[in-house]
């Protein structure tokens, strides 16, 4: 028995913990589970919602297609279940606060919050800006560029992947700001130090467009162009959120030792 003692002390925590996140994990998988049941009814309004921006540029008498026998049932599931984890997307990472803000300390929990709320506010933004400005924009070039005599008639599941993938790199992209003040916030680097390298992030900005996005130059200049305001905010935040208090204690020290 007391050779056993010490064991059960060391995996107790971790236990707990595993515990803890199977609970939240099970709770999240719920929520999205439940919201999308509530969607399933509305599931061809939201693919119409969703294949508005290109059908508004479709020719006349122009139509999607569905190449597939069960695309016409599956890509709107999908849809559904995509949109459900957008959705639930604030309380997943609720979740995820709640697991990890009990090691943070005081002064890391009134930074990560904020930082945790305008994730979630950042990443809708990049969806919405994805749909109302680049998706206008996108498929009105892509079907003027048509060449004369080819019917545009895009594949319900393979404009779906399409949305999607932007759908991720507009919301991913828009987190810049976050990532800046993170990294300025563990020390990893400095905003003068950012500064200083905007000629090679103006750069990294269109190389990640172009990985991002599909192969045209003008849906990876609508992301790149973001990009760089979206850094240039995360150094002006970074100037005013991240004061250099941690540094006038050693200043003092170093000072009053001389």
């Amino acid at each position: 028995m007391p050779d056993n003692q010490p064991s059960q002390k060391t995996e107790q925590p971790l236990l707990t913990h595993l515990m803890e996140l199977r609970d939240r994990l099970l709770k999240a998988v719920l929520v999205v589970l439940l919201i999308a049941l509530g969607l399933f009814a509305f599931a061809n309004d939201l693919y119409n919602f969703l294949a508005s921006p290109l059908l508004a540029h479709l020719p006349e008498g122009g139509t999607m297609i569905a190449t597939e026998v069960a695309a016409p049932f599956l890509t709107p599931i999908k849809l559904v279940l995509v949109t459900a984890v957008f959705i639930a997307m604030p309380y997943l990472l609720y979740q995820l606060w709640g697991f990890i803000a009990p090691a943070l300390y005081r002064q890391e929990k009134r930074l990560g919050l904020p930082l945790l709320l305008s994730s979630i506010i950042l990443f809708y933004t990049g969806i919405a800006f994805a749909y109302f400005v680049v998706f206008p924009l996108v498929f009105g070039f892509f079907t003027a560029a048509a060449p004369e005599g080819v019917a545009v008639m895009t594949d319900i599941s393979k404009y779906l992947d399409f949305v999607l993938k932007l759908f991720f790199a507009f919301g991913l992209a828009f987190e810049i700001p976050i990532a800046t003040v993170l990294l300025i916030w563990t020390g990893l680097s400095t905003a003068e130090s950012l500064a200083a390298k905007r000629p090679y992030v103006i750069v990294g900005a269109f190389v990640i467009g172009m990985m991002l996005t599909p192969p045209d130059i003008f849906s990876q200049t609508l992301l790149a162009i973001p990009m760089w305001f979206l850094f240039e905010m995360g150094l002006i935040a970074s100037r005013v959120l991240l004061k250099p208090e941690s540094v006038k204690p050693e200043q003092d020290t170093d000072s009053s030792s001389t």
